[in-house]
């Protein structure tokens, strides 16, 4: 009996073991089939005069764009993709944004900056025995209570929308 109790415990602390599922690398040595993209199939252009300059290392008109194919699929515009500056709606919003000035480079000193941070609250968080979250044990102190916030706003007097339950 408890040589069939042992093979269970062993079974079922083996089936929760599945990091063999999210390695998608490849051992071997040969290529790798999901990387390997099907292009469109080539069509004749309605006009010969309104072919785009080509660009060398640019992109072909047959070459797959799997994330404006889903877009399109889903209904969406796929030109919505392209990056083409802030829009006219949004113009308004971001000159009020960057009215006291915009530091140059504040992307690179935040990544910097937020790299020392972790190391410094990383140091204990190497060590663990089972599965977590190491973005939570990292930026915990950081995090704030929605409810806590709702009800300091409302005990100072500012309208706050609804909010849902709080979990027990």
């Amino acid at each position: 009996m408890s040589r069939i109790a042992l093979l269970v415990a062993i079974m079922a602390i083996a089936g929760c073991s599945n990091a063999g599922l999210r390695d998608l690398r490849s051992n071997t040595a040969g290529p790798d089939e999901f990387l390997i993209l099907p292009t469109k199939p080539l069509s004749a252009p309605a006009s010969y005069s309104e072919l785009p300059e080509p660009t060398p290392g640019g992109a072909n008109l047959t070459d797959p764009q799997p994330n404006a194919d889903a877009v399109a699929a889903l209904g969406g515009r796929p030109a919505a993709l392209v990056d083409q500056g802030v829009s006219s709606a949004d113009a308004a919003l971001v000159n009020y944004t960057g009215r006291g000035g915009v530091p140059q480079g504040i992307r690179t000193t935040l990544a910097e900056e937020d790299e020392r941070f972790r190391q410094r609250r990383g140091r204990l968080t190497q060590i663990q025995l089972f599965r977590t979250n190491r973005y939570d044990q990292v930026y915990n102190r950081q995090k704030l209570n929605p409810f806590s916030e709702e009800r300091r706003f409302r005990r100072a007097g500012i309208a706050t929308p609804t909010s849902p339950p709080e979990r027990p």
